[in-house]
């Protein structure tokens, strides 16, 4: 069973750009900092975060992510001048060198383990996706088949059904 914190780190990665990702103040607020200062500790090291690691979203990317979070209020209500930092599973780990708290380290091991377990799920879910196309074409293909034999059948019975014809006599005849 997971624990706890696992299950509440999941709801906090979302998707954005096609990567699996999670928020500045998310990731604030589990380290137990303010926002402005994890950003502080990434500027003073941006070395340790390229591109694929941190991204800042846009600001029509905040708020279509805005829009379709159900916890606007907290997220929105924060006085935020700028748009926020998203960090990849690697930004993430990365963060662990800059932010060097027992805490941190703690929720660092846990975000990991989540980031672990919906990777072994997608697979999971892709492997099963896959067997169910391999039965699917296995069952096409076992209709196709017996429909044919099916149909056949079928003649064969309306054709006993139906009134035999008239059949011609060949050879003599004999008298009435």
């Amino acid at each position: 069973m997971e624990s706890q914190e696992i299950v509440h780190i999941r709801n906090l990665i979302y998707e954005i750009r096609g990567q699996k990702v999670m928020l500045d103040s998310d990731l604030a607020e589990l380290y137990g900092v303010p926002t402005h200062r994890l950003n502080e500790a990434v500027k003073r090291n941006i070395r340790r975060f390229p591109d694929d690691f941190l991204f800042q979203l846009t600001g029509d990317e905040w708020k279509l992510f805005l829009r379709s979070q159900f916890a606007i209020s907290k997220i929105s209500h924060g006085g935020r001048r700028y748009t926020p930092f998203v960090f990849t599973e690697q930004g993430i780990s990365m963060l662990s060198s800059v932010i060097n708290s027992d805490r941190a380290i703690d929720v660092n091991i846990n975000i990991m383990r989540t980031f672990v377990n919906l990777r072994h799920y997608v697979n999971s879910q892709n492997k099963t996706d896959e067997q169910i196309a391999e039965l699917r074409k296995l069952l096409m293909l076992y209709i196709e088949k017996n429909d044919k034999r099916i149909n056949e059948i079928i003649i064969a019975l309306n054709n006993l059904i139906e009134k035999p014809k008239e059949t011609r006599t060949i050879g003599f005849r004999t008298g009435k």
